[in-house]
């Protein structure tokens, strides 16, 4: 599973040959998260409230990176990276 990036010990992932709405995968610890990216919500499982509001911060900020991400995973290219939350 290629990772996007990685913050504060939170890894953000995309699988190959997922399943739609277009969305990620957030770990952190044990926990993990699956986030669809529009409409941004989470599908399911749960991460610490820290570690969610950090997650959510980012989303706000790459919205469009990570649809474009989606998309190249979806053409099973290389997903790139996505700069972490600073």
């Amino acid at each position: 599973m290629p990772e996007l990036s990685r913050f504060y010990g939170i890894v953000i992932l995309m699988r190959y040959g997922d399943h739609a709405p277009p969305h990620f995968h957030a770990r952190y610890g044990g926990s993990e998260i699956s986030v669809a990216i529009d409409p941004f919500e989470v599908l399911a499982g749960r991460l610490p409230p820290r570690a969610r509001g950090l997650v959510f911060q980012w989303v706000q900020m790459y919205k469009t990176e990570l649809l474009q991400a989606w998309s190249r995973i979806e053409a099973a290219q290389p997903p790139g990276t996505i700069p972490p939350l600073e």
